[in-house]
């Protein structure tokens, strides 16, 4: 007997070690992450401000900072795996949502009209004042959130972090979501003109496909999608902030 509660205890005191290094991974890869994710971020707020103090103007902004822009962006993919796996205590959904959505805009609207063609009109959507809108939105929003994470981390989290954290959003989220509708809104002449990504019948294929239709439902699910998100958003606060106890479905 005395053999097996010696396993027993040794047994349990290795799992122990291994939840304990486990758990000093992930938080090591978390705060390597939104370190880096703060600073990229960062760098693109600094190359915005210096282009506009440099210019005077915000044409041409869009193009100086593309690059950087679809790289983190695109990276926060890694978000949606940290929730599915479990390593952060978030739903799934909302972070899906929320991600590639503002990929879907870079990659989908933005940046895809600049490269399928030079045209007049191509060059203004990028110049369009709302490209502008929601990228500042962004960016202030991102550098909040992702320094909020890495205090947090850090078990070094000072109040005004935590209170930009939970209040910018309160204008900023629906001032990024008009930035966001008008930049599609004002893309859509293109699209219908120039049928980019759409499949016309007949094709090999026999399926057909209007980019110009998609871009409208995109819209329309803002309607739906933006106030659940934006709530979610607030009862988060009340949690933060005020320590009420929310309890929410699992989504």
């Amino acid at each position: 007997m005395a053999s097996s509660e010696e396993d027993g205890t040794v047994e349990e005191k290795e799992n122990n070690n291994k939840k304990r290094t486990k758990s000093a991974l992930v938080t090591a890869w978390l705060t390597f992450y939104n370190i880096a994710m703060t600073a990229g971020w960062l760098v693109l707020a600094i190359t915005m401000m210096r282009f506009y103090i440099q210019r005077g103007t915000h044409k041409g902004l869009y193009r100086s900072i593309a690059r950087t822009l679809k790289f983190f962006q695109t990276f926060a993919l890694v978000e949606v795996g940290h929730c599915a796996i479990g390593i952060v205590k978030t739903s799934v959904i909302v972070n899906g949502v929320q991600v590639c959505s503002r990929i879907f805009m870079v990659w989908f609207v933005t940046n895809s009209i600049r490269q399928i063609s030079t045209c007049i009109i191509c060059q203004k959507i990028q110049n369009e004042e709302s490209v502008i809108l929601f990228l500042v939105v962004w960016t202030v929003m991102e550098i909040s959130r992702y320094s909020y994470y890495t205090f947090s981390l850090l078990h070094h989290l000072p109040y005004f972090i935590k209170w930009a954290r939970y209040n910018f959003f309160i204008v900023l989220y629906p001032l990024g979501v008009a930035g966001e509708l008008l930049t599609i809104y004002a893309a859509l002449p293109f699209v219908r003109r120039s049928g980019m990504y759409s499949m016309r019948l007949p094709n090999k294929y026999n399926v057909s496909f209007d980019y110009y239709y998609c871009l409208i439902i995109v819209m329309l699910s803002y309607i739906p999608l933006f106030p659940q998100l934006y709530l979610h958003m607030l009862r988060q606060r009340r949690r933060v902030l005020h320590g009420e106890v929310i309890v929410e479905k699992d989504e």
